[in-house]
């Protein structure tokens, strides 16, 4: 027996350190339970939700004064409640409302929730919404993050058991179903069976199909005239006689894929563009396998950005080039401006933010799953399997607009029977891409979680980058209702860049407010420009001073580029050659082909 304890002492490792067979067992089996957990709850961690609620509960159980608050609250809204019901009963024609929905809440906009009984319904969810609010809201000593998701876990659950979302208490689904016989909930459920059957063999949604890329959409006229592993750069054929010197190379985020700038004819940013006399660059990002896992932020700045600019220079000489990046696309062109105006490359003739963030202490809902917990079981479930899933990124996005993404869906296609038509943005939303674990990784920390692009921090090429370097003119798009990229957010490029900077903020979102071709109904957008001697202009005071004009952003911003540009000319070649960028294929290539 002491033989064996002596021997057992010696295969001990040094204090302090584990044995790397017990270290990666345990590694190992830590991340793959994760990973299995992830699939269960969308990539949500558990343990960061459990943080959030217990950080709110135990503060909330230290706090009497806010509890009796709570409760003097709930005694009001009760008699509030009780008094409106009364009211409402003895009248047979509908009776003011005690509380009104949120003007972004169209749950409740049928004539027939005015009515009783369901009029008591949906305003005593509403009195029952605004007291959980004000429960989550305001606890000295809970953290801003922890309330935020705190908010944000009480919304879900109400939401959940919203009257809007059963037959029993919907008038305007019974009145359907009324005048259906029935039939809808029949339609309803053929669809639902269709929608699962698509979604567990890996198909695009219903109509999809209508949507052919290269056909229908991504459909403008160009050639693929350089390729590596990570981009193909389209290069479009003009449609005037002349155009201006500087071509125009933009860089589209690759967490989807590049033809929401050319998707059909009369909305396609590219062809708009081409027949505005500029010559346009296209980056179409590949999609990602797991071969792809440690292709990292680096990578994609010099394997996309710089390679492709190198490409544009050698087809186009002697010209200085108008960069535009959108979203994640516009974040990477402003790290790899940065870094060239660092370098003393002076390449770039101006630079154009489309929703695209530079400073993230302000990146809207989405810091709702940006934390070390959040983060740490993500990286777990993309170190599994090499890349996050299209539909594992979808979840989250979904929960943030639940009402329009989740519940109304399934209204609208499960209960009410009805599948509305998709349209080419809705069809190009549906054709979704993977992103390397590597990347994606950096991309939260580095960004999101630590905002390293901000406080100069970041490293391109070995060496931290600020963007305060950029002397380039830039002209950046927001969008007022921007899930993802908040305006107010993207704004902050007037605090990091000093240079000139044209700010517009456009009406819609973050896609269909980038997608506002001129004619399109209802769009309205304001802009100023600031230039690099010019004192700050703080968001709301800017959103009281900045001109508003009707119509599409685009036409500005032709005329922008035109005026940082030179004189027409006779197009550039298509590839070249002798350069070494032959034409390789017709556009839109192959990787925007792969599933």
């Amino acid at each position: 027996m002491e033989a064996q304890i002596q021997h057992a002492i010696a295969a001990e490792p040094p204090s302090g350190r584990d044995s790397y067979a017990v270290t990666a067992l345990a590694d190992i089996t830590d991340r793959s339970l994760h990973a299995a957990f992830a699939r269960f709850t969308l990539g949500l961690s558990p343990a960061a939700l459990m943080a959030a609620y217990l950080d709110w509960a135990v503060h909330l159980a230290a706090a009497p004064g806010k509890r009796l608050q709570l409760l003097d609250k709930a005694a009001r809204k009760t008699l509030r409640f009780a008094n409106h019901a009364w009211h409402c009963a003895q009248k047979n024609e509908p009776c003011e409302p005690c509380i009104e929905p949120l003007p972004q809440d169209k749950r409740f906009s049928h004539p027939g929730w005015q009515h009783w009984p369901f009029n008591f319904l949906y305003q005593g969810f509403l009195l029952q919404q605004q007291w959980w609010h004000n429960a989550t809201d305001g606890v000295r000593g809970v953290t801003r993050h922890h309330e935020a998701v705190a908010q944000f876990s009480a919304r879900q659950l109400l939401d959940l058991a919203s009257p809007s979302n059963f037959l029993a208490t919907n008038p305007e689904l019974l009145e359907h179903t009324l005048k259906q016989g029935g039939r809808n909930l029949v339609v309803g459920f053929q669809h639902l069976i269709e929608d699962w059957e698509r979604a567990v063999s890996g198909k695009k949604p219903v109509g999809t199909e209508a949507y052919q890329v290269g056909a229908n959409v991504a459909a403008s006229p160009g050639k693929v005239v350089f390729r590596n592993r990570l981009i193909e750069l389209i290069q479009y054929a003009p449609t005037t006689e002349k155009v201006r010197p500087e071509p125009v190379l933009i860089v589209p985020a690759w967490i989807m894929k590049y033809y929401i700038l050319d998707l059909s004819a009369q909305n396609s940013l590219v062809r708009y563009l081409t027949d505005q006399g500029f010559s346009v660059f296209m980056i179409s990002w590949k999609n990602p396998s797991a071969d792809d896992r440690d292709l990292g932020m680096e990578d994609y700045r010099t394997l996309g950005v710089m390679a492709a600019l190198d490409a544009v220079s050698a087809i186009v000489p002697d010209r200085q080039v108008h960069a535009a990046g959108y979203c994640l696309g516009g974040t990477l062109l402003s790290i790899a401006a940065a870094a060239m105006a660092r370098d003393g490359d002076g390449r770039l003739k101006t630079i154009t933010l489309l929703a695209a963030q530079t400073d993230f202490t302000e990146a809207g809902e989405l810091m709702l799953f940006i934390d070390e917990s959040q983060l740490a079981f993500l990286e777990d479930m993309m170190w599994e399997q090499g890349f996050l899933d299209a539909q594992q990124m979808a979840g989250a996005f979904q929960l943030l607009r639940s009402n329009d993404l989740v519940w109304s869906y399934g209204l609208r296609r499960y209960l009410m029977g009805e599948r509305p038509p998709l349209n080419d943005l809705m069809a190009w939303n549906a054709d979704a891409t993977r992103m390397p674990y590597r990347m994606h990784s950096e991309y939260l920390r580095r960004l999101f979680l630590d905002n390293d692009l901000a406080e100069g921090r970041y490293i391109a090429a070995g060496k931290p980058v600020a963007l305060t370097d950029i002397r380039t003119s830039i002209f950046a798009v927001g969008t007022v209702w921007d899930h993802v990229a908040p305006w107010r957010s993207t704004y902050k490029i007037h605090l990091l860049a000093d240079t000139e900077v044209t700010y517009v903020l456009t009406s819609g979102g973050h896609n269909a407010g980038i997608v506002s071709e001129p004619g399109k109904p209802g769009r309205v957008y304001q802009a100023m420009t600031k230039k690099a001697d010019d004192r700050y202009i703080d968001p709301e005071s800017w959103l009281a001073s900045a001109p508003q004009t009707d119509g599409s952003w685009w036409p500005a911003f032709a005329a922008w580029l035109g005026a940082h540009s030179g004189k027409p000319v006779a197009p550039p070649q298509m590839g070249a050659d002798s350069a070494g960028y032959p034409p390789l294929g017709n556009a839109p290539g192959t990787y925007v082909l792969e599933a």
